[in-house]
């Protein structure tokens, strides 16, 4: 029962999550207060599958949006949000059968790139400094909603012959881990958020006893933009 009210959760706030981050830059004043502050968060990410043979780091970007609530004292935040775009996954996985001789030959001598797509969301604690660094530590779950193999190999010196396989009915809708950061604040604690942010999966993504255990692992080089934070301060001013 739980699984499946957590299963919901996630649903219900992915739900329309790309029409909503357009939304919320439109009225990013409108959720930002003196005790919330919201804004959107990006950047580049490094990730990789801890236990999957030969796996090799997998670089995207991530992209989605945050809530700071602030405690009453001034210092501690709780943090959470959404990365809409989320892409998980490694690089230089070995060759497996496609159960057709003609694409085993085409791509005998190739790799695969492992992407698994996730809404995640962070819960964590922030604690700022008072030369604007702070550092936050928690957890983060994760809901996939696509996992793609991409067969690539060199046919010449300027082609790549690729061929996308779905996996999803291999990897697991659920992930949770531990997420932990450090970044600097900007502007005298009012400006953006740079920082950088670790995740160490905790769950077996991979369904099946008879294949390898795999953890997703990932680093997060991310910018977060105040929405509307201006506007709010000034109200809250008057």
């Amino acid at each position: 029962m739980l699984k499946y009210t957590f299963v919901s959760l996630l649903v219900l706030i992915s739900f329309s999550i790309h029409s909503q981050v357009l939304i919320s830059i439109l009225l990013g004043d409108k959720l930002n207060s003196g005790k919330i502050e919201f804004g959107l968060d990006g950047g580049l990410s490094l990730s990789t599958l801890h236990g999957a043979p030969d796996a090799k780091t997998h670089s995207n970007y991530n992209l989605g949006f945050y809530f700071d609530f602030k405690m009453k004292n001034p210092s501690w935040m709780f943090n959470t949000g959404v990365r809409v775009k989320s892409t998980m996954g490694a690089e230089g996985i070995p060759i497996y059968s496609l159960q057709d001789a003609a694409l085993d030959t085409a791509f005998q001598d190739g790799s695969i790139t492992r992407k698994i797509n996730y809404f995640n969301v962070p819960l964590t604690m922030k604690y700022t400094f008072k030369n604007n660094i702070y550092a936050q530590a928690g957890v983060q779950l994760g809901l996939r909603y696509k996992s793609t193999d991409v067969f690539t190999n060199t046919v010449s010196d300027k082609d790549d012959l690729t061929y996308k396989l779905d996996v999803k009915n291999d990897y697991h809708p659920l992930d949770a881990g531990l997420l932990a950061g450090i970044g600097y604040r900007l502007i005298k604690g009012n400006g953006m958020n740079i920082g950088i942010q670790y995740y160490y999966g905790l769950v077996d993504v991979r369904i099946g006893d008879s294949s390898p255990d795999e953890f997703n692992r990932s680093w997060y080089f991310n910018v977060g933009i105040p929405i509307g934070k201006g506007k709010a301060m000034a109200k809250d001013k008057e």
